[in-house]
């Protein structure tokens, strides 16, 4: 048995980590990290005050000891400027992933350590197991539809190896019949949307109280005049909602292809297989993370261009630095530069990388 210390976030599925990990015998202390509590006074829901009180009433049913961990100003170094660097670059940044590998697995689970625990519990839908040689590999979450090994995908072996995920061993109905038996009272709590710990604050709100508008024309791939965009850091490629330009086309909706940064137009199209920019078989991927082995020659993997896609055979071959090509059998649809890609054998998480170049069809 461990000493194991759990985030809690105030939400039903870490609640019910920590109740298993008890039932299972370890030593279990909660903690609720505290990284952002809108201080700028963005537009929207930033629940951490009531996470807070929730997670604190969850450690106190449990009868465990609860500890507040203040790491907001490594979330504001680590989290908040890789956002908004990316966006104003004109990438597309995946917060969510980077939170796991640079806070929940990274600062956390260093305090962690320091104070002498030695596992780190999320409610993540994701499996962690042994190796022959000793390793830990993370899988695919036990219910298929809740699966979040995705958004693990830049951790090392070493947070693997320090990390628990009690309810990716479970389908989701039964996590939330964990929360009951044991009367937690985030049992009926509605799962969390939004940015990671940020909470349901519009994406869009938040780029632009960071990032100045920057207007434009907005034109389709012959360079024809469609409209006006308000900056291009708000609209991401594939993007079929929100650009304001109505299709003339019964059926079939304008999409965001392409931006042109130097004389800063949005470049739409039609959302089909033939539009210049809209679809890709090869990508050059960098940053890449491995979790077991590293893909030091061309293998044949499966990989998963963003949350809730299917992971798709590909070739990957390493090119060095860290960076990696892959081809995919099939053409993908709105592949973007800043997006995680994460790499799969089967069920197993192999790691995963941020996508640099696009080689568009």
């Amino acid at each position: 048995m461990a000493r194991v210390l759990v985030g809690l976030s105030g939400g039903v599925d870490s609640s019910a980590a920590a109740a298993l990990l008890i039932e299972q015998g370890h030593e279990v202390t909660g903690a609720f990290m505290k990284n952002w509590i809108n201080a700028e006074g963005l537009p929207g829901d930033c629940p951490w005050e009531t996470d807070l009180e929730d997670a604190l009433a969850v450690a106190r049913k449990l009868g465990i000891e609860f500890r507040v961990i203040d790491l907001i100003d490594q979330y504001k170094e680590r989290i908040v400027d890789y956002l908004v660097e990316g966006y104003r670059s004109g990438i597309t940044p995946n917060p969510d992933v980077w939170c796991n590998r640079e806070m929940k697995f990274g600062v956390f689970l260093d305090y962690a350590l320091e104070q002498g625990f030695e596992r780190v519990a999320t409610g993540h839908y994701a499996r962690r197991r042994e190796l022959s040689n000793g390793e830990a590999a993370i899988l695919k979450g036990a219910d298929p539809n809740k699966d979040q090994s995705y958004f693990l995908s830049l951790m090392t072996q070493h947070q693997v190896a320090h990390a628990m995920f009690p309810a990716g061993e479970m389908l989701k109905p039964a996590v939330r019949e964990v929360a009951k038996r044991h009367d937690l009272p985030t049992a009926g709590k509605k799962d969390s949307q939004g940015i990671c710990f940020i909470g349901e604050i519009k994406m869009r709100d938040f780029i632009r109280h960071y990032i100045p508008d920057s207007p434009g024309e907005i034109v389709d791939t012959t360079g024809r005049v469609l409209g006006r965009h308000d900056g291009l850091h708000l609209y991401t490629l594939g993007q079929r909602k929100g650009h304001g330009v109505a299709s003339p086309r019964e059926g079939m909706a304008y999409v965001v292809v392409g931006k042109d940064a130097g004389q800063n137009r949005l470049v739409l199209g039609w959302d089909e297989t033939g539009t210049p920019g809209l679809y890709a078989t090869r990508a050059v991927v960098g940053s890449v993370s491995t979790i077991n082995e590293a893909f030091d020659a061309p293998r044949r993997v499966e990989a998963q261009p963003r949350y809730r896609s299917k992971a798709e055979p590909c070739r990957v071959s390493p090119l060095g630095e860290g960076q990696v090509e892959i081809i995919f059998e099939k053409p993908q649809r709105a592949l973007a530069a800043g997006q995680i890609c994460a790499f799969y054998e089967g069920g197993r998480l192999l790691g995963g990388g941020v996508f640099e170049q696009i080689g568009t069809d």
